[in-house]
């Protein structure tokens, strides 16, 4: 991901609300300079079909389930959202995204791979894509003023 792709990460990323929170470009950019896996994946148009952003320990960020990953006191990658165009789901790209967060886990010997996903807005597609990736409900909590609950998830990095 460069930084002249922001702009269709924000556009793909408001596309998928409700599944994936809202967010503002320029705080899509200020994310994207606390990364260590940012990828985008295009079609042979060059036009974005998806995109992963994933965060080692120790960033300043802000997001309450980032934070309480943290306050697990574990080596984990964490992976704040990562979306799919609609027509590129079930082509492997978003399977392929989670592979490449998996070899950065592994090449700073993370323990683990966590991420959220909501259950209130549900999102069950994305429940089951997880499970089917080896990620477990550890816990769960409300967000964004008690408007959002999410399960929190963990992925044993092998």
């Amino acid at each position: 991901m460069r930084d002249s792709d922001v702009p269709a990460v924000a556009a793909l990323n408001a596309a998928a609300a409700p599944a994936v929170n809202p967010m503002p470009e320029e705080d899509l950019r200020a994310l994207f300079a606390m990364t260590d896996v940012a990828l985008v994946a295009t079609d042979r148009d060059r036009r974005l079909q998806a995109f992963v952003l994933s965060l080692a320990p120790g960033q300043p960020y802000g997001s309450e389930n980032y934070r309480w990953f943290e306050a697990r006191g574990r080596r984990h990658q964490y992976i704040d959202r990562i979306v799919v165009a609609p027509t590129a789901k079930g082509t492997g790209v978003g399977r392929a995204l989670y592979e490449s967060v998996f070899e950065r886990a592994r090449e700073r010997g993370a323990s683990e791979v966590t991420t959220e996903i909501q259950l209130e807005p549900p999102n069950p597609n994305s429940l089951a894509f997880h499970e089917s990736l080896g990620f477990q409900r550890v816990a769960e909590q409300w967000t964004r003023g008690d408007t959002v609950r999410v399960a929190l998830l963990s992925r044993v990095v092998y």
